[in-house]
């Protein structure tokens, strides 16, 4: 077994293991997000009319009118979700600002207090707070983090968050039409490819999560597959009843 002889070699071992995911960007949650709901939607939205035994040009027509409705209302959607998300924080950092400004003497207490309720010698949590309140910046950083949880310089940005929604969207809703447009005329080509691209997509979020690849892909193939067969059978009902 290997042994760490060195104080440096030790600093080296925990640099080299001790690295985290960005769990803060403001493009993973409407990527992955966009891209599932991309292929399970447009999926479920063509076996449903493919069940109830159209023609394939109406089956074309409505994958790519699918994709585009989906596509836009996401990124619209996202792009309105986040930039109200960082409104409010913005509003709830200027009442944070006036206070520092108004009341700079008891902001600082009221860090000291923190830190002490933290398990901080009192003495020391009040030098602390000192120390960090001398700049007016960097002291409404550490009460944002400490009160509200958020890094003001880290906050969402609403087009990344749009942008993101958008192209994973239609390019997760472009794999269930893509065998119709490239001349299929049965369903299974674009079945079988909407369901590889689901179970791609649950393993690759497994690559940001604890889960492991298989159980992230094949969750994801039980839900799209699902919702895939319920609509096919609802398209088969209602195409028998409207025929």
């Amino acid at each position: 077994m290997a042994i760490i002889e060195t104080e440096a070699t030790l600093h080296e071992a925990h640099r080299d293991n001790h690295t985290h995911r960005d769990v803060n960007g403001g493009w993973l949650r409407p990527a992955v997000f966009g891209a599932m709901d991309g292929l399970v939607s447009n999926l479920a939205l063509l076996t449903g009319v493919a069940g109830g035994n159209v023609a394939h040009q109406t089956i074309v027509i409505t994958g790519l009118a699918g994709l585009a409705a989906g596509a836009f209302s996401m990124a619209a959607g996202e792009y309105t979700s986040v930039a109200s998300q960082r409104e409010l924080v913005e509003a709830e950092l200027d009442v944070e600002r006036r206070e520092l400004h108004r009341h700079p003497k008891d902001e600082e207490r009221e860090l000291a207090a923190l830190y002490e309720g933290r398990g901080v010698e009192p003495e020391l949590a009040r030098e602390v707070a000192r120390q960090l309140s001398r700049d007016p910046e960097q002291a409404l950083e550490i009460h944002a983090r400490e009160e509200l949880g958020i890094d003001p310089g880290d906050l969402p940005s609403p087009s990344v968050a749009a942008v993101s929604s958008f192209g994973s969207f239609a390019l997760g809703a472009l794999l269930p039409v893509l065998p119709f447009l490239l001349g299929a005329t049965a369903l299974w080509p674009a079945l079988l490819l909407a369901l590889i691209g689901l179970f791609a997509c649950g393993a690759v979020v497994a690559k940001v999560t604890a889960r492991s690849w298989w159980f992230s892909g094949l969750r994801q193939l039980a839900l799209g597959g699902a919702a895939a067969g319920v609509t096919y059978a609802l398209g088969s009902l209602f195409g028998t009843a409207v025929g």
